[in-house]
């Protein structure tokens, strides 16, 4: 059948929608809405973990910058793809700081409305009561007989009854009957407004504690002592806001380094078993204490944490010059470059000699050759150490007062005099031997092995402060959980033959298993105190 002519849907429509024109600040706006919704908010928290990831596979400058040297070596094609990528700085990149932002400003777009809302939600009186109660879950009756009580004394009864179970009430009067609306748990939006400004605080807290701490790497082998001093550190990074005035006197000095590996199970031979650092601390006030500090057991002084990241060997090296008269001799830390502690690491001699000699040694606590004739370590313990040295002369490039890395040495002005690529073997060394140097330059002499350890200070101000809101973000998210949102009505109504007819009814803001137990408890306890109670009639409603 067709449509008459004049029907609105045979008029002629329109083939594009024309909308109207946002403008500048309308978009503003839309943008405002978008970022400030729970969902972009949610999303970029996502974001932040995933863009965390990195921070995990590579090391960081900051927190292991002999682990980026050692990456470096490693991996010399990918280095300066993720050096511009900045992923060896995960934590202060540009793209990682981004997303921190967004997600502060996103989250106190979130917070203040809802703030807001829930303030005058808490200043509100509870909700008129519905007019049609049997529509509600747990909805029952009771019947009052004509000789009971007036409305107004049993919607009193019942006001009593739940501003004692901890209901906010209000009574309304409809002219038909009198009526007591309750309602509780606001405790549960409170405890998620408490998460989401604790959120926000931690937020805060890491980064004003990033910005006025510091953070400081040291090598130190047994016997030596670590000063809390810029020029003490061999890296130093401080936040955007430090102060040397921040710097507390510390003075550690590491006694000895015990360190266990499995020897029995075959299968997990070598696995390192316990580490623990023996060290004396050195009060302001010339208090000495004797104190350990081990992997997840950071020692706590003045204002700092000292944490023990790594370990390894420093050779003890000494270096003669024809005559015999020594021209250096250090315990030199050997960077760790497998499980087993085959280590690398770089001698320096810049004076003293007829030439600048540079020398790159490799230590094996264990050593075993392998099929091609190099050699290698079998077990990260000292049951049979070596030590071979790749020998140069030159200019060392360290006159011109440019800063050189002391675990790394450039070769682009030295002339190599030992090891592979020249005809002469490299210097090997077995603890206490000596060896003459290539060229008649003097020798060098192994004189045994000390043990180093890699400690971290790590000063953070706003520490307590992120376990504060840690524990509020706990506290808020269990509450928000478990704090049942509920209301529950009472009505009173008087029936044209004399009697009082009671209906009880509740509603829960989310799933509430136990609404229906809390209305018959009610409708019980109400019922019971009338001295002539009814004869019941009972309906329920899932």
């Amino acid at each position: 059948m067709s449509r008459p002519s004049d029907h609105y849907d045979s008029a002629p429509q329109p083939r594009d929608v024309i909308q109207p024109q946002l403008g500048v600040l309308g978009w503003v706006r839309w943008f405002w809405r978008q970022l400030t919704n729970m969902r972009t908010a949610l999303f970029l928290l996502l974001l932040l973990a995933v863009a965390a990831v990195p921070g995990s596979l590579v090391p960081q400058r900051g927190a292991d910058p002999n682990g980026v040297v050692a990456y470096k070596a490693a991996h010399p094609a990918i280095f300066p793809i993720l050096d511009k990528l900045q992923a060896f700085d995960v934590y202060t990149s540009v793209w990682f700081s981004a997303i921190y932002l967004l997600l502060f400003i996103s989250l106190i777009g979130c917070v203040i409305p809802r703030t807001k809302h829930h303030l005058d939600a808490l200043r509100a009186k509870p909700p008129r009561t519905p007019s049609r109660l049997q529509r509600m879950p747990g909805f029952t009756t009771r019947t009052l007989a004509a000789a009971g009580e007036e409305a107004s004394g049993v919607i009193e009864s019942a006001r009593r009854i739940l501003r004692k179970d901890r209901y906010r009430v209000a009574v309304y009067d409809d002219g038909r009957s009198l009526s007591v609306s309750a309602e509780r748990g606001y405790l549960r939006e409170t405890g998620n407004l408490v998460f989401h400004i604790a959120l926000l605080g931690i937020l805060l807290a890491v980064g004003l504690g990033g910005g006025f701490g510091y953070v400081g790497q040291k090598v130190i082998a047994v016997g030596q002592t670590l000063v809390n001093s810029t020029v003490s550190y061999d890296s130093f990074n401080p936040g955007r806001f430090f102060s040397v005035a921040a710097l507390n006197l510390i003075k550690i000095t590491l006694d000895s380094l015990d360190v266990n590996y499995e020897t029995k199970n075959q299968n997990a031979l070598g696995e390192p078993l316990d580490y623990t650092a023996h060290v004396t601390t050195h009060g302001s006030d010339g208090k000495t204490e004797s104190k350990t500090i081990k992997v997840n057991e950071p020692l706590a002084i003045g204002g700092t944490n000292v944490y023990l990241l790594g370990n390894g060997y420093a050779p003890r090296i000494t270096v003669r010059d024809p005559h015999g008269h020594i021209v250096f001799r250090d315990a030199v830390p050997f960077l760790p470059q497998d499980a087993n502690l085959t280590s690398l690491g770089v001698v320096k001699v810049p004076d003293g000699l007829a030439k600048q000699v540079g020398m790159i040694g490799f230590f094996y606590p264990t050593k075993a050759p392998l099929s091609s004739g190099a050699l290698t370590s079998t077990f990260p313990g000292l049951r049979d150490p070596e030590l071979t040295l790749n020998v140069y002369s030159g200019d060392l490039g360290i006159d011109a007062g440019v800063p050189r890395s002391v675990y790394s040495l450039d070769t682009d002005a030295l002339t190599q005099l030992s090891g592979p690529g020249t005809k002469t073997a490299p210097v090997k060394l077995a603890p206490g031997q000596s060896v003459a140097l290539p060229d008649g330059l003097g020798s060098v002499s192994f004189d045994g092995v000390t043990r180093y350890g890699s400690l971290t200070v790590n000063h953070d101000p706003a520490q307590g402060w992120v376990l504060f809101f840690a524990l509020c973000v706990i506290g808020g998210l269990l509450t928000s959980l478990f704090v049942p949102r509920r209301r529950l009505w009472v009505k009173a109504t008087e029936q044209s033959d004399g009697t009082l007819l009671l209906e009880y009814a509740g509603l829960a803001r989310g799933d509430d298993p136990a609404l229906a137990a809390a209305v018959a408890s009610l409708a019980e306890a109400h019922s019971s105190r009338f001295d002539r109670p009814a004869e019941l009639a009972t309906t329920g409603k899932a």
